[in-house]
């Protein structure tokens, strides 16, 4: 008699239609019909960005809600995990894209205050490990309010202290660093990123990123003048640092000040939820994202999950919404097959739509096609 199969399931979100942990609860659904004798395990993944909080608390972590500034400083509310003395704060959930009021823009006077107040949060809880999760920021201001969130006081020639928002950098003296927030200096900090961007230049979160938030030709050349004195005034020798980029330059605030360090966003989530303990007895592990391509090569989360897996010995598929990928890539890369919703509904409108019903046709094909007794 053969002994039922093992399957976990670590798909990252499919974005704009489904959060990481509704993708693995469908394709339970669906393996189930197929094999109702299947033991599911469903640990939903992400690499830093949205829903990375959200993956936490589905593997039982603790959700904490603090009141925190939007990124324009509208009133609003942030979650984060916390298990023990670590914490994983995403900064997307807090003054991310999606927080702006009314889905609004202002490339030159958002903020990452929020932020600060969130971190601050966690560190009068006494944790003493902090996971930070850069992606999806709304503004550029090098993470200049998140510091000032934190204690930190900017001030121009004349002392008078500023305020938030990238722009206002541009007259940016000192940075006051004697308020900070005194558990700082005992906290472990690391970024979980998958850019490696510079602060400044044409590889750099202005150039690369302000665009998608709103800046026009204008506000670019505004945002890279602001960041070029800011850096000037903390550390000059973290502009070129891979990761001080990324979001907003969010990243080079946490590294020159924080003492941070950058991680790949993926292996930092699997290590925190010891995924390759969850691997043992695995018969088979699916994964996947919204949108498989070229740029999932480069650290994005189903193939993080693939890479573990594969050292585990366990087969690895893809369920995705669409994929770019030929065959050969999508073997090349680890994954033994990978089953698309746009191969069930071709118009990409209703496969977002209907993309809870088609995970479930897809997880009976993945059941009827690898889980033969």
């Amino acid at each position: 008699m053969t002994s039922a199969p093992r399957v976990v399931l670590a798909p990252d979100k499919f974005k704009g239609s489904l959060t990481a942990p509704e993708v693995a609860a469908a394709l339970a659904a669906g393996i189930t019909c197929a094999r109702p004798d299947a033991e599911i395990r469903q640990v939903p993944v992400a690499d830093g960005g949205e829903g990375t909080v959200d993956s936490f608390v589905a593997a039982g972590w603790e959700r904490i809600e603090v009141d925190a500034p939007g990124p324009t400083g509208v009133a609003d509310t942030a979650p984060y995990a916390v298990h023990g003395t670590t914490a994983v704060i995403e900064l997307a959930a807090a003054v991310g894209l999606t927080k702006l009021p009314g889905g609004q823009p202002d490339p030159l006077g958002a903020h990452t205050y929020g932020l600060g107040v969130v971190i601050a949060h966690a560190l009068d809880r006494g944790v003493t490990d902090i996971v930070l999760g850069l992606g999806g920021s709304a503004s550029t201001d090098g993470g200049a309010g998140m510091l000032q969130a934190l204690g930190a006081r900017i001030l121009d020639v004349d002392g008078t202290e500023l305020s938030t928002g990238g722009a206002t950098l541009a007259r940016a003296a000192r940075l006051d660093r004697t308020g900070l927030h005194p558990r700082i200096a005992t906290a472990n900090f690391t970024l979980a990123c998958d850019v490696d961007n510079p602060l400044l230049g044409t590889t750099g979160a202005v150039a690369m990123y302000a665009p998608q938030k709103g800046a026009t030709p204008s506000d670019l050349s505004i945002l890279e003048a602001a960041l070029t004195n800011w850096a000037a005034v903390v550390a000059p020798e973290f502009t070129q640092t891979p990761g001080a980029g990324a979001a907003g330059g969010t990243g080079f605030g946490a590294l020159a000040v924080l003492g941070a360090q950058v991680r790949s966003g993926i292996e930092v989530v699997l290590d925190l939820l010891d995924f390759p303990r969850l691997l043992d007895g695995a018969t088979l592990v699916v994964t996947g994202e919204g949108a498989l391509d070229t740029q999932s090569l480069y650290g994005k989360a189903p193939v993080g999950v693939c890479e573990v897996a594969r050292k585990a010995g366990v087969p690895v598929v893809a369920a995705v919404g669409r994929t770019q990928l030929t065959l050969e890539e999508i073997r090349t890369a680890g994954f033994t097959a990978c089953y698309a919703l746009a191969d069930l509904e071709p118009d990409p409108a209703r496969s977002i739509a209907d993309a809870a019903r088609l995970l479930i046709h897809i997880g009976e094909r993945i059941a009827t096609d690898n889980l033969r007794n």
